[in-house]
């Protein structure tokens, strides 16, 4: 029988397809409010996943929904660095494919 998600784990994952779905918004004020919103007092786990998907999907189509995260949602900025990072790491997973897959002779 599968275990439920723990709810802040619920909650980072409903913050990141907020962002997700908003990614080309040109209104970000809106979404802002909405993550806002939803966090409630989870403030730590909106700074988290805000910032890390900031720093993920930091590009020329995201750049309105980047700089209103890291402008209004307070912590965001500080883990903007850590969503580069991610972005930037190699594949890994257990597919046989990715750096780490060397075929047989």
């Amino acid at each position: 029988m599968p275990r439920p998600l723990h709810p802040d784990v619920r909650l980072g994952i409903t913050l990141g397809a907020i962002c997700g779905r908003n990614r080309y918004t040109t209104n970000p004020a809106p979404v802002i409010t909405e993550l806002l919103e939803t966090a409630g007092p989870r403030t730590d786990i909106l700074a988290m996943e805000a910032g890390r998907w900031a720093g993920y999907y930091d590009d020329e189509h995201t750049t309105v929904l980047v700089a209103a995260i890291v402008a209004g949602i307070p912590g965001a900025a500080a883990w903007t660095a850590d969503g580069r990072s991610r972005r930037s790491a190699p594949p890994h997973g257990t597919t046989g494919f990715g750096p780490a897959y060397v075929p047989r002779s």
